[in-house]
């Protein structure tokens, strides 16, 4: 299982690259899976809803499962948010994990930029940008592709993931 991540400010197109990255790698026959790191308060389930009561109730999981899918919540309840490589460890294997967002995290990233966005980039001070996806000129050495050449983001993405072996021993020399 390869892991890469998608980083940058809200508003630069990071889920909408996502969504169009994704079908590409199930064309090229990769199961893919996604990371993503809300910054407020969400809830993936609806209130008054059966599910969502018992989390209100204190239950610390509740899985949901139907016929077409399940999910499984886990409310912290106080505890410290986990860190990337403790949430890596429950997924199940598939051939990449996009992770988007959780930019302060020591894993490698191809970060979104988008001009109209007014936001400096963030690979002069984040080692872990290891390549850029923008719609604006950008002079670095890090490779770099148009916002909408997804073919070139998907495969910028896929040479620059890392094992989750790999991410666990950067956790581990960096966290």
């Amino acid at each position: 299982m390869k892991v890469i991540g998608l980083a940058g400010w809200s508003g630069a197109g990071k889920t909408t690259l996502l969504t169009r990255v994704i079908p590409l790698f199930r064309q090229q026959g990769l199961r893919v899976s996604v990371i993503k790191h809300a910054h407020h308060k969400f809830d993936v389930d609806v209130p008054g809803k059966d599910s969502w009561r018992h989390r209100e109730a204190g239950a610390e999981e509740v899985l949901v499962s139907s016929g077409n899918r399940w999910a499984l919540m886990h409310e912290l309840r106080g505890a410290p948010e986990p860190r990337l490589p403790e949430l890596l460890k429950k997924m199940s294997r598939v051939d990449l994990v996009v992770v988007e967002g959780y930019k302060a995290e020591p894993h490698r990233k191809i970060e979104v930029h988008r001009a109209s966005n007014g936001k400096p980039f963030l690979f002069p001070d984040d080692p872990g940008i290891v390549g850029i996806a923008s719609d604006a000129a950008v002079e670095t050495r890090l490779p770099v592709a148009h916002l909408d050449d997804i073919p070139a983001i998907a495969t910028l993405m896929r040479r620059s993931a890392v094992t989750i072996e790999e991410l666990l021993a950067m956790s581990t020399v960096e966290g």
